[in-house]
């Protein structure tokens, strides 16, 4: 393909570059024969049209020849019929003859026509004509040769990256999520390249979003698993080897130690399967909306019962109006429980606690307060995986993921109860945008901090 390229530029150039070399040798063929017609338009003397001839040039082959001033006919190169057609029509001609071109032009003189013969030989016609071409078929190969590198080079890495898709595209086949590419090539695999890596990018977080919800409902069920657990303890002993049962007693004490052991198990099962489950800090679902105080209320019938068997004084506060808040309600749901199932979890029976629902500032916050021993370490249990009581150190994790699945946040503070507080605050979508204080950056630092000690915590502001 390029050298066809090559030839149908080239040739027609050649043969315009030897078409103008023909034209110039015609042209001063022309040039020479002014010289003596404008001679013989002066004077028809023999010897100033001798003059005029010799000044041509010093070759005598290819001075001008007069014909028709009398006298003896020159010895010339042109035809008689040439001659004729050249008189009758009393215009220059050009035509061809051995060794070259002729080129006739008439001259009326008084009572007759003269024409006057000039030659042009063949190598004036064609003089570097030769050069031209063989410099025309250099230029030629220069270029075919020159595309055929730049279309190797180019082909070579379109191959490369081709290749290295392919291989890319094999080894995500065969398992491997975390191998990427370096986009390079032509645009298009290039753009193939990068859509490449976000490809894998998505089919990585899917599958770690996948081993998060693993853990995250194996950590749920943890929940109906405390339950069981507390309700097992509350059961009678099940020692069978001191004193005397009847068979039936034997029995239920038996049934009762299964059941103590099944549930520890069974705790055992749930933490491997929670610790072996990837972590990842990803959440591609988009948040829907509940009632806060209407899952609060959900919520606290089951754990009513079990404070009641534990005889733990607790408060519900605020979950009378309908607060909204953008976060699917099972989601909540299982956020709630993980915060309450912790109280329950690692604070002594009897202990009380308190769940209390507000809306400030635009924001709704869920309040969980106990009068336990605390928490030594709030920022450590706040972090995913991290535990001081042996646990998988997911339960607050949950609660902190759907708040900033909700633009808000997590926090631990000192409760008033005397033991731990963990707020979960989440943005309020029936809220109106807060207007800039007319009193400046002073102002609402200013009332912050007044505000911080009138109430014992700061609560963050929602930008307009």
């Amino acid at each position: 393909m390029c050298a066809l390229v090559a030839l149908a530029f080239l040739v027609p150039l050649g043969l315009t570059l030897r078409d103008g070399v023909r034209d110039a040798a015609l042209a001063d063929a022309a040039r020479r024969g002014a010289l003596v017609t404008g001679a013989l338009a002066v004077s028809t003397e023999p010897a100033e049209v001798r003059r005029a001839v010799e000044a041509t040039g010093d070759d005598p082959a290819t001075r001008p020849v007069v014909y028709g001033l009398g006298g003896v006919q020159p010895a010339g190169r042109a035809a008689e019929d040439d001659l004729d057609r050249a008189r009758t029509q009393r215009r220059s001609v050009v035509t061809d003859v051995d060794g070259g071109v002729l080129r006739l032009d008439p001259v009326v003189l008084d009572d007759r026509i003269a024409v006057v013969e000039t030659f042009v030989p063949e190598a004036e016609l064609s003089e570097g004509v030769g050069g031209t071409w063989l410099l025309l078929a250099a230029v030629a190969v220069a270029l075919v040769g020159a595309a055929v590198i730049v279309v190797d080079r180019v082909a070579a890495r379109a191959v490369d990256a081709t290749k290295g898709l392919v291989l890319a595209a094999m080894a995500v086949g065969d398992g491997d999520l975390g191998v990427r590419l370096e986009p390079s090539g032509p645009r298009e695999l290039a753009e193939a390249g990068y859509a490449f890596n976000r490809m894998a990018d998505r089919l990585d977080a899917a599958r770690t979003d996948e081993r998060e919800l693993v853990a995250d409902l194996s950590h749920r069920l943890r929940t109906p698993l405390t339950v069981l657990r507390l309700d097992a303890e509350g059961l009678d002993s099940d020692d069978t080897g001191v004193g005397a049962f009847s068979p039936a007693e034997l029995d239920r004490r038996r049934t009762i130690r299964r059941i103590r052991q099944a549930i520890v198990t069974l705790e055992g099962e749930i933490d491997v399967l929670i610790k072996t489950t990837r972590k990842a800090v990803t959440h591609d679902a988009g948040p829907a909306e509940c009632d806060v105080s209407e899952v609060v209320r959900n919520r606290m019938v089951f754990w009513a019962a079990l404070a009641g068997d534990q005889n733990r004084p607790y408060q519900v506060i605020g979950a009378q109006l309908r607060i909204p808040a953008p976060v699917p309600r099972a989601e909540l749901a299982a956020a709630l429980d993980a915060v309450i199932g912790n109280v329950f979890r690692y604070t002594p029976q009897g202990t009380a606690f308190e769940v209390a629902v507000s809306r400030r500032d635009g924001y709704v916050a869920i309040r969980v307060d106990d009068a336990g021993p605390g928490i030594p370490d709030p920022d450590r249990a706040l972090r995913r995986g991290a535990s001081d009581q042996g646990s998988t150190g997911l339960g607050l994790d949950i609660a902190k993921r759907v708040a900033l699945q909700a633009n808000g946040s997590v926090s631990i503070d000192r409760a008033r109860l005397g033991g731990a507080s963990v707020v979960m605050l989440l943005a309020d979508p029936a809220a109106t945008p807060r207007q800039v204080s007319r009193f400046g950056l002073v102002g609402r630092m200013a009332r912050e901090v007044r505000e911080q000690k009138t109430n014992g915590r700061r609560w963050p502001r929602r930008r307009p």
